[in-house]
């Protein structure tokens, strides 16, 4: 499983990049697209939309079942990954790169400090596999 250092994570399977100060990239994990199976829809929010810390802001859909995305810093969509209408599947074959979901501009930058590292990720997850 691919669990890149560089990122912050949520409980939910959520992985957060900072773009630049006040800005970050969201997407899901390595570990949540192989749970899902392969991705056939993705539900994306509106540039402009505003979410609270943990609020659904969309669902992914796979031949399994449909899981419901929760944001985990509060802010304001910026941009969606619209390539994602056509290619969901990038989330499968590429998480951390070009299956990214969403950016928002942050309401509380300060909600960073409340993400997983990723070695307390890798050990969430090992928890929830045991």
């Amino acid at each position: 499983m691919n669990i890149p250092t560089d990122l912050k994570y949520s409980k939910d399977h959520e992985w957060v990049r900072v773009v630049e100060p006040g800005q970050v990239t969201v997407g899901i994990t390595d570990y949540a697209q192989r749970q899902l199976g392969d991705v056939v829809y993705v539900e994306q929010p509106s540039k402009g939309d505003r979410f609270d810390q943990f609020e659904p802001f969309g669902s992914v859909e796979s031949v399994k079942s449909v899981s419901e995305l929760y944001l985990p810093l509060a802010g304001t969509v910026v941009a969606v990954n619209e390539e994602l209408s056509s290619e969901p599947e990038m989330i499968n074959t590429d998480p951390y790169g070009d299956g990214w979901i969403i950016q928002i501009k942050l309401s509380e930058a300060k909600q960073l400090d409340e993400l997983l590292a990723a070695a307390q990720y890798k050990d969430f997850v090992s928890s929830e596999d045991s």
